[in-house]
C-alpha cells in the first residue's frame, strides 16, 4: 500500500479509503468484519463511515458493525484512521425531532457521543460535516468543534459535499478565530464521468490545504465495465449508472471507455480508480466493496501505472470542464 499525508496535516493515510456504506444493508456483519480484516492486512488504514449508514430503521448499524470489529482487539482501533460524519436525520421514520439533525452545536454534541458509543471508541480521527447547514453559522459550528477537540473526542474535521465557497468561508473563519485548524479534508463526488469538482471544489481544497477524498469513484458502477457485464449476463446497472446508460450518447461514451481499456488489457474499474490517483490534490478514493473480490480489484489499482497516452485518451472520452473561471468565462 502507498500512503500520503491528509491535506496539510501530519496524518498519514492510505491511498485507498475503505468505504463502509454497504456494511449492514448489503454485507452482513461476519463478511463486513472479513473485509475490514483484509483491508487492514493490505495496508489500508483509512476507514470512512457515517452515522446514518445502515439507513431507514437501521441507521447507525454500520457504525455498530465497525465497533464490534474494533472490540475483537488485535490493535484494530489503533491501526485505523477512523472517519465518520454528522448532519443526517437519525430518526428511523424520517421525522427528526427539532435539533436532532444538521450542524447545530447541540446536535453535533449529541451526534458525537452517539457515534462514539456505537463505534466502541473514545475518539474519532476525522469528524466530517456530511452536508452544508444553511441555518447554522460557522461561528457556532467551530465553537462546538473546539470543545470536542479539547475533550479529546475528535482530532480533525473534514467536510463532505461542500461547494468551494463554503470551504473558503469555513477556513477563513477558523483562521480568524485562532487555535482552530479548520477543515483538513473534503469528500466530494469526483470521477472520470463527473469532473465538475475540478472547477471550484478541488482548487479551493488545494488552496486551503484540504485532502480530497472522492466518493463514488466509479460513478455507481458506470465505470466498472457495466456494458461488458450486462453482455455477459452479469449484474445489471442500477441507480445512477442505469440512468446514464439510458441516454444513447452517454452509452456510446461508456462503450468507448470500455473499448479503450480492453485494447490496453486493463480492467475498467481498476483504471477508473488509478486515474483518480493521478489527479492533483486527491488523497485517495473511497472504495466500498461488497465482497472480498471487489476489495482485491481495488487494491490492484494502487499499483497500476497509466501511460501518458492512455491518460490523454481518457481525457478525450471524458473531457474535464477546464479551469475556473475560464471554463465558464472567456
Amino acid at each position: 500500500m502507498k500512503y500520503t499525508q491528509l491535506g496539510r496535516t501530519g496524518l498519514k493515510v492510505s491511498r485507498l479509503v475503505l468505504g463502509t456504506m454497504n456494511f449492514g444493508p448489503q454485507t452482513d456483519e461476519p463478511d463486513s468484519h472479513a473485509i475490514m480484516d483484509a483491508a487492514l492486512d493490505a495496508g489500508i488504514n483509512f476507514f470512512d463511515t457515517a452515522n446514518v449508514y445502515g439507513w431507514g430503521e437501521n441507521k447507525g448499524r454500520t457504525e455498530s458493525i465497525i465497533g464490534s470489529w474494533f472490540a475483537k482487539g488485535g490493535e484494530r482501533r489503533d491501526k485505523v484512521v477512523l472517519a465518520t460524519k454528522v448532519y443526517g436525520n437519525m430518526a428511523a421514520d424520517g421525522e427528526a425531532w427539532p435539533n436532532h439533525d444538521k450542524l447545530s452545536a447541540v446536535n453535533i454534541r449529541r451526534a458525537v457521543d452517539a457515534s462514539l458509543k456505537r463505534l466502541g471508541t473514545d475518539y474519532i480521527d476525522v469528524y466530517q460535516f456530511h452536508h452544508i447547514d444553511r441555518q447554522t453559522p460557522f461561528e457556532e459550528i467551530w465553537q462546538a468543534i473546539d470543545v470536542l477537540v479539547q475533550q479529546g473526542k475528535i482530532l480533525y474535521v473534514g467536510s463532505s459535499n461542500f461547494p468551494g465557497y463554503k470551504i473558503a468561508q469555513a477556513n477563513e473563519l477558523a483562521a480568524r478565530r485562532g487555535g482552530t485548524i479548520g477543515l483538513v479534508s473534503e469528500q466530494c463526488l469526483y470521477n472520470l464521468a463527473e469532473r465538475r469538482a475540478e472547477m471550484e471544489i478541488i482548487p479551493a481544497a488545494r488552496e486551503y490545504g484540504l485532502g480530497v477524498i472522492p466518493w463514488s469513484p466509479l460513478h455507481g458502477g458506470l465505470l466498472g465495465g457495466v456494458i461488458r457485464k450486462e453482455a455477459q449476463g452479469g449484474r445489471r446497472a442500477s441507480g445512477r449508472a442505469a440512468d446514464t446508460l439510458a441516454d444513447p450518447a452517454a452509452r456510446a461514451q461508456i462503450q468507448a471507455y470500455e473499448d479503450l481499456l480492453d485494447k490496453h488489457g486493463i480492467e475498467p474499474g481498476e483504471a477508473g480508480l488509478a486515474w483518480l490517483l493521478t489527479r492533483p490534490g486527491v488523497t485517495g478514493p473511497i472504495v466500498g466493496p461488497r465482497t472480498a473480490a471487489q476489495l482485491a480489484s481495488a487494491l490492484r489499482a494502487v499499483e497500476l501505472e497509466l501511460s501518458e497516452e492512455l491518460l490523454a485518451s481518457l481525457d478525450e472520452i471524458f473531457p474535464g470542464p477546464g479551469p475556473s473561471p475560464e471554463a465558464f468565462a472567456w
